[in-house]
């Protein structure tokens, strides 16, 4: 994890109970009798991740059945790393654009509590926009933040993108499966590592929109790519994660052929697992979008 992750430590389940009550009946006992919970029970991830945000950042935060469950520390970390491609200007705030915010906001709430950005999410699912607002009213550091309806699938920054925008970064995480089936087989096959059991619901959640996209991931970010380049003197950094490191390669040649000034794989490591996400730019080197 990046070394201003602050989840970087053994959870202090005693501290994320006493800002969460409700997670003390997920509490299970792991190796050497450690506090710890059953990843594969939706409820209990629910439940840990609304805790670090209350207890960390005093983030109040709820989510909608059926909808994407975020793993805090891994999101906060992607952001940590997207912070350090930014040039920082004293007493300029970083403008950020979340594409696909999702009805949990996680990325507009973490880099406000977190960084004091200014964030702008866009969303094609209206009920998820609808609660996304209900949790920029939640929380009253959050009363700047906007969220913008994606009128048509077959879009991601056309009809997003107003002609003044002006954004330092643009951050993603896209719908890595091609359909629905596709999500629930990797769910399956995730939830037998974790319990051996197949069968377990989703412990992440996910709604159509959150998990799968016509052509998958590759389709998305190759769409992103395009629309990119009409974009480049609006948005400094475009970022997205990718699921797959065998995918790299292939997202590379689609960027490449925009022509980007600048293209960097940023790794992000949190305990045994390993991801990714991919950054490029078309403007020159320090610079930043105009004000």
């Amino acid at each position: 994890m990046h070394q201003k992750n602050p989840f970087n430590t053994n959870y202090n389940f005693n501290q994320l109970i006493n800002a969460v009550p409700e997670l003390k009946e997920c509490i299970v006992l792991g190796k050497f009798s450690r506090k710890s919970i059953d990843f594969s029970n939706s409820k209990a991830v629910y439940l840990l991740n609304k805790s670090l945000l209350k207890w960390r950042f005093n983030l109040n935060w709820s989510l909608k059945e059926g909808h994407l469950c975020p793993a805090v520390p891994g999101r906060l970390d992607y952001l940590l790393n997207v912070q350090d491609l930014i040039p920082q200007i004293e007493g300029r705030r970083i403008k950020m654009l979340d594409l696909g915010t999702g009805a949990s906001l996680i990325y507009p709430l973490l880099a406000t509590a977190a960084f004091n950005w200014e964030c702008v999410g866009t969303e094609i699912d209206k009920e998820a926009i609808t609660y996304a607002k209900g949790l920029i009213r939640m929380n009253s550091n959050m009363r700047g933040t906007k969220v913008r309806r994606q009128e048509f699938k077959s879009q991601l920054l056309k009809g997003i993108m107003q002609k003044d925008d002006q954004f330092d970064v643009l951050v993603c995480n896209p719908p890595f499966y091609k359909t629905k089936s596709e999500a629930f087989a990797a769910n399956a096959k995730k939830n037998k590592n974790l319990h051996g059991n197949e069968k377990v619901a989703h412990n992440f959640g996910g709604s159509p929109n959150e998990l799968w996209y016509k052509g998958g991931e590759e389709a998305f970010l190759k769409k992103l790519a395009s629309e990119s380049a009409e974009y480049k003197n609006q948005i400094l950094w475009f970022t997205s994660l990718v699921s797959k490191k065998e995918n790299l390669r292939t997202f590379k040649r689609y960027i490449r052929k925009e022509n980007p000034t600048e293209l960097k794989v940023i790794n992000l490591n949190q305990g045994n697992k390993t991801s990714q996400f991919i950054a490029w730019t078309f403007q020159q080197k320090n610079n930043e979008p105009e004000e």
